[in-house]
């Protein structure tokens, strides 16, 4: 049977939180400080308005009557934004001597990716829980985000994962995703390689 994609529902955002949190555990630890945190963080992050992990841009995989996969995704010009509005979403939620740092890592992290097609839906974050993969979850939330950039008159769908990432970086290919830009690792981050499959 096929995953069914689906909006978040009430009373499943820490489920949906750790199934966001698994599409980059290091980066989100990094960011709130420690792995509860990062947690909480996402979290609240859902419950919020217009951040980048927001429930307004998550889409929900369910397989077997449970969430599977969890994507976020939002049109590039929506990601600047958003993206500020998690930042001060986290700040809030961490003690102050954590500011620093977490800022530190918010400018860096924003340039260590090679920048998406203006026109593009983005997807921020998508991950599958290990018990369900090769099971069609990605797929059917890659699909997903193609249905949002038709939908919305975008020229593409792009994302970003990090180099040694072979398994996506596979995955994403026979989606029909072209890996397009990289950028080397550096200042305590992995390198990344951009991918954008153009539709028609």
């Amino acid at each position: 049977m096929p995953a069914l994609v689906r909006r978040p529902l009430q009373g499943e955002a820490l489920r949906v939180a750790q199934l966001l949190h698994l599409s980059a555990p290091d980066m989100f630890d990094r960011f709130a400080g420690n792995h509860a945190r990062a947690l909480r963080t996402l979290e609240r992050a859902l419950g919020a308005g217009s951040t980048s992990a927001s429930a307004d841009c998550v889409w929900v995989a369910e397989l077997d009557n449970e969430p599977a996969g969890a994507m976020a995704a939002f049109p590039v010009s929506e990601g600047p934004a958003r993206a500020r509005a998690f930042l001060r979403l986290s700040l809030r939620a961490s003690p102050p001597w954590r500011w620093p740092s977490a800022v530190r890592l918010y400018l860096i992290g924003g340039r260590a990716a090679p920048p998406p097609p203006a026109a593009a839906f983005y997807i921020d974050a998508l991950a599958t829980d290990e018990r369900f993969r090769r099971r069609g979850v990605a797929r059917a939330l890659l699909a997903e985000a193609e249905r949002q950039a038709a939908e919305q008159r975008l020229t593409a769908v792009a994302l970003d994962t990090t180099a040694p990432n072979t398994p996506a970086r596979r995955l994403y290919a026979s989606a029909g995703f072209e890996e397009v830009a990289y950028t080397p690792a550096g200042r305590g981050l992995p390198g990344f390689v951009a991918l954008v499959k153009r539709l028609s």
